[in-house]
């Protein structure tokens, strides 16, 4: 590893792993291990809290493999896995609201501000209120399918001989406020006890979540990510706009459609594990983006501010006993505030 810098430019640092070499700013770097530190910090706290409450001590030699087989058991059967929820879903939803806010050049373009995680609780609801399963297999399997076809059907509409940020998101959220409508209609048109169900995985909560939900989830976020990588290096160049990226030989639309697809599917497999997580999506690229002061887009950022935000929710979460969800809700809805007045006195 080195470090170089020259007069007025960032200072870099070079990595290099056999004959793989990296280059990244020093102050991206320190900021990535900062953040890392604080998840860890935060996921040694999740661990510590809940109803039974525990010492460091007794959580290290849990994770360890030590201790009594009842804290064992807490510590590492229970919380553990929320644990993993709250940081592998949050880096979810930072890469996924990056993918949209680059796609849109809008700080505005969010899955859940365009209508895509109402697209996968109608999915869900359909599962759950009109075809009467509980399976957490077919619940999650339409919820991902209900926010890939709203995706599709903001595509299409918003499609103008091109996707026009601006467009795409005033499409998005005239499908959203129509999706949340046929919610309302299904909850108040079945039976109390189910409505009452569905409602409650509306909210969105780790809490009923373990190891067999968790292996899915995770074997969906190891395929989908990589495939975000490699379609990554074309999509960056679409924020030099698209004649430019034309000029570089990339095929715009087709890009652009696979990371909206990718970026939606990030968001819907969030959606199918723990129900509807707002805000987390809009807010994580935007603090990143501040914190490592990048002009670009910057997907490792965005994700490891997206688990530490969404881990930070859900500990506030446990300790006043309400939902992750609804802390995301009441967290960024002030944030969302605030980008639209900024954004409408920028215009």
């Amino acid at each position: 590893m080195s470090a170089a810098a020259v007069d007025g430019a960032p200072r870099m640092v070079t990595l290099r792993v056999g004959d793989v070499l990296w280059r990244l700013e020093l102050r991206t770097l320190v900021t990535r291990l900062v953040l890392v530190v604080l998840l860890v910090a935060l996921g040694v706290a999740t661990l510590m809290v809940g109803t039974f409450e525990l010492d460091l001590s007794q959580v290290l030699s849990a994770l360890t493999g030590g201790g009594e087989d009842n804290i064992r058991k807490l510590v590492v059967e229970w919380r553990l896995p929320r644990l993993l929820f709250a940081v592998l879903g949050g880096v979810a939803l930072g890469v996924s609201g990056a993918i949209f806010q680059s796609l849109t050049r809008n700080p505005l373009g969010s899955p859940d501000v365009i209508g895509f995680d109402a697209g996968s609780y109608t999915g869900a609801l359909v599962v759950m209120l009109v075809l009467g399963s509980t399976s957490y297999a077919l619940t999650a399997s339409g919820a991902v399918l209900g926010g890939v076809l709203t995706a599709l059907i903001v595509y299409l509409l918003a499609y103008r001989g091109g996707i026009q940020g601006f467009r795409f998101i005033i499409v998005g959220i005239g499908v959203s406020a129509f999706l949340v409508a046929i919610n309302s209609y299904l909850l108040i048109s079945t039976g109390a006890q189910e409505a009452r169900a569905a409602v409650a995985w509306g909210f969105g909560s780790f809490s009923a979540l373990g190891y067999e939900q968790l292996l899915p989830f995770t074997l969906a976020l190891v395929v989908i990510l990589p495939l975000v990588a490699l379609a990554r290096r074309g999509f960056a160049q679409l924020e030099l706009g698209d004649d430019a990226a034309k000029a570089l030989g990339v095929r715009v639309e087709r890009r652009r459609l696979t990371m909206t697809v990718l970026g939606v599917a990030l968001t819907a497999i969030v959606t199918a594990a723990a129900g509807p997580i707002a805000f987390v999506a809009l807010v994580a690229p935007q603090v990143a983006r501040r914190l490592v002061r990048s002009p670009g887009l910057d997907l490792p950022s965005a994700g490891i501010v997206g688990a530490v935000l969404l881990l930070a929710a859900d500990f506030i979460g446990q300790r006043i006993n309400i939902t992750v969800g609804l802390v995301t809700v009441v967290l960024g809805g002030g944030y969302f505030a605030w980008l639209l007045i900024r954004e409408g006195f920028r215009r």
